[in-house]
């Protein structure tokens, strides 16, 4: 099966925010997916830069990443611009989950 951008992110899926106990692709903490011949790339954010949780979200990814790369190089790349809001960022079933409604 070839590697693509979406099978990436359903991976991904499986990594759980623990404190808000939903997964990172939902929560729109994934900003992107590059898939090449030779990597795997991940830019990725958390809810705020000082997150109790952010190491152990990274290495959940970075592990997640690896499992999918088929030989590729997996690289995870933290981003904070522009910063988390769920508002824009999260899906409908999370925003609704979080109480926020448009």
């Amino acid at each position: 099966m070839d590697l693509t951008a979406e099978r990436v992110r359903r991976a991904l899926e499986a990594v759980i925010d623990p404190e808000l106990m939903l997964n990172v692709v939902e929560l729109g903490l994934i900003r992107d997916v590059i898939v090449s011949d030779t990597h795997v790339q991940v830019h990725m954010t958390l809810t705020f830069p000082g997150c109790p949780y952010g190491p152990e979200i990274y290495d959940r990814v970075l592990t997640e990443m690896k499992s999918v790369a088929d030989g590729r190089e997996a690289v995870l790349d933290m981003v904070w611009q522009p910063p988390w809001d769920p508002r824009s960022d999260a899906s409908d079933e999370v925003k609704a989950e979080l109480g926020i409604w448009d």
